[in-house]
């Protein structure tokens, strides 16, 4: 049977999903003034979102004036067979020296043994180095929160150095929250690299922008709220015939566009359930449907729905 799903995902609140505390404004300042000591910037992102939730804001104050390299991170969430796509539409639209795909959990992955050899050709080819003696090279890190900033910076000392962590690395959004002092991710060539906390938007540019983000992880989930998440994951999982979700979620009568029937069914299926006191002053035993949420949520990001790229609309 045809199922009539949703066309679009109206977020019911008054205005966009927006998450930039004091630490993200004080951030970006010192950046910009950090900018004159560095020979290149690496932005960091979600593969899974290529194109959408990259600070504008960083791409005019901070990318247009050093040379950048865009390393998506997480690349073994995707289909490999989308890497060349996504890189030469970004390449040919922006200024990005280069596109690199990694996976800084895995020691052995291609993209990050390619990032410091890509560094010293981009740099070794700039005015400063040529006119200075001095070749040490600085990069400055940025990027959104949660995208693996921190992880990166680890698997490059590791790598080059045999050091161990230097950064702080968690899965929820906000862990670095200040701009670090230089920290030594390689020896030949000499290579520092500021470490600084991961920097929204002020404004995100619409809705499903800070939807996709907060999918992604980008957000403290709570500030988003858990449901919301959820409904827009079966939303987009539904847009896209991915319907995984029914045998996960316990679902008896096939995919649906109702929240509410997949999450009572997976706290259920799960005996998940919470006590709570009506408006008679009862306590009454209620599936626990923000548990289910929290579920749904942590499977879509360990890859339980398959390779997706949230931005794959563009590419049909």
């Amino acid at each position: 049977m045809t199922q009539n799903f949703r066309k679009s995902f109206p977020l019911h609140v008054k205005k966009a999903i927006q998450w930039f505390p004091g630490h993200m404004g004080k951030g970006l300042k010192i950046m910009e003034q950090k900018l004159k000591t560095v020979d290149c910037v690496i932005e960091v992102h979600d593969a899974r979102i290529p194109f959408s939730g990259r600070n504008r804001q960083l791409k005019y104050k901070i990318l247009d004036s050093k040379p950048h390299i865009l390393v998506l991170n997480k690349k073994d969430m995707i289909d490999a067979n989308q890497f060349k796509i996504i890189s030469k539409k970004i390449e040919e639209s922006e200024a990005v020296n280069k596109v690199i795909f990694t996976n800084c959990k895995d020691q052995l992955c291609n993209g990050v043994r390619k990032i410091i050899p890509i560094i010293k050709d981009i740099v070794s080819n700039t005015d400063r180095y040529r006119s200075m003696d001095d070749k040490t090279q600085t990069l400055m890190i940025i990027g959104v929160p949660n995208v693996g900033k921190s992880s990166l910076i680890n698997i490059l000392r590791n790598k080059h150095l045999k050091e161990k962590k230097a950064a702080k690395v968690g899965a929820v959004a906000g862990i670095t929250r200040s701009v670090m002092s230089k920290i030594k991710i390689c020896d030949e060539p000499l290579i520092y690299m500021i470490d600084t906390p991961g920097i929204l938007e002020p404004q995100i540019e619409d809705d499903e922008t800070g939807l996709k983000l907060a999918l992604c992880g980008c957000f403290q989930d709570h500030l988003v709220g858990y449901e919301i998440i959820a409904d827009y994951l079966l939303y987009w999982l539904n847009k896209h015939e991915n319907f995984a979700y029914v045998d996960l979620m316990h679902l008896k009568n096939g995919p649906t566009d109702k929240i509410e029937e997949v999450l009572i069914s997976g706290a259920v299926s799960m005996q998940k359930f919470k006590k709570i006191r009506n408006y008679e002053g009862r306590h009454i035993i209620l599936p626990d449907t923000q548990y289910a949420a929290q579920y749904f949520i942590k499977n879509f990001r360990i890859g339980k729905f398959g390779k997706v790229n949230l931005d794959s609309i563009q590419f049909s």
